[in-house]
């Protein structure tokens, strides 16, 4: 853990840009297992373990952003495309899978669990958004899937870097229910997080459709719309299917998928277990 803290939004841009991304135990784990199991190596299986860890995936998405070939116009928001292009030599190689998420923050436990609820929130996001990307057709299922995975992805980061300073934000809103984020934020770092997501979405190249989550010109957009029901729907039944919000919610994936609000929820309920 670094001695000095970065002091404003322009010094953790950054120190972000160049900071080591920490990733989880089980993505390190679970990529060391198919390393060395030339049966089930490839591309798929690796983009799989990849896009389970937000945290992977932003460090693999930046590394490919900061080392373009000349003759790559668009944006590579499709993880296993993006391994296919570089090889899974020089991803083992150039993207190692640490350091560990867990062992950073092993001294800040608390800290730790509001990091795995957060990244527990993005899994179940990712699987929403995309599940239903496919049912609405849209021929890039995969930038749905991870700009879901990706949307809290700067909350993570501050998690793993300065846990002293969220465990405080924490602690401004449990004193104050009516505190709003962004203000306890402000309080304590000095800017609101919305905003450093949106300085790394345009500084990493992330997908453009996290650039439009932040537009409320495009909040009617199928696609918006579709992340940030996703994202909804994580928050609201992160501790159970008895939040009074979640009726709202499957009103409006029913409208955006065209079905019955009870089929919606027993789609939903079928989906990944809460944790």
């Amino acid at each position: 853990m670094m001695a000095l803290q970065p002091a404003s939004l322009a010094d953790w841009l950054a120190f972000l840009g160049r900071a080591d991304i920490p990733v989880l135990k089980r993505t390190a784990r679970e990529l060391e297992r198919l390393r060395e199991d030339e049966v089930q190596l490839n591309a798929r299986a690796v983009a799989d373990v990849v896009t389970d860890d937000p945290l992977m995936t932003v460090k693999l998405l930046r590394y490919m952003q900061t080392h373009k070939r000349r003759n790559q116009t668009h944006e590579l928001v499709d993880v296993k495309q993006a391994l296919l292009m570089m090889g899974l030599d020089t991803f083992f190689r150039e993207v190692p899978a640490m350091p560990i998420a867990e062992e950073m923050l092993k001294e800040h436990r608390a800290a730790l669990v509001y990091l795995l609820r957060t990244v527990r929130r993005a899994q179940r996001s990712a699987y929403y958004a995309f599940d239903w990307a496919l049912r609405l057709h849209d021929m890039h299922a995969e930038e749905v899937q991870v700009s879901a995975l990706l949307t809290h992805v700067s909350e993570m980061l501050m998690w793993c870097f300065s846990p002293e300073r969220m465990l405080e934000i924490q602690k401004l809103q449990a004193t104050d229910h009516a505190m709003r984020s962004a203000d306890a934020q402000t309080l304590v770092l000095g800017f609101a997080g919305l905003e450093l997501q949106r300085q790394l979405t345009i500084t990493w190249r992330l997908p453009e459709l996290l650039r439009n989550l932040m537009d409320p010109a495009l909040a009617q957009s199928i696609r918006v719309r579709n992340v940030m029901l996703a994202v909804n729907l994580a928050r609201h039944s992160a501790h159970g299917w008895h939040d009074a919000a979640l009726p709202d919610d499957f009103d409006e994936i029913a409208a955006l998928l065209h079905m019955d609000p009870n089929k919606v929820m027993a789609l939903v309920k079928a989906g990944p277990a809460i944790a």
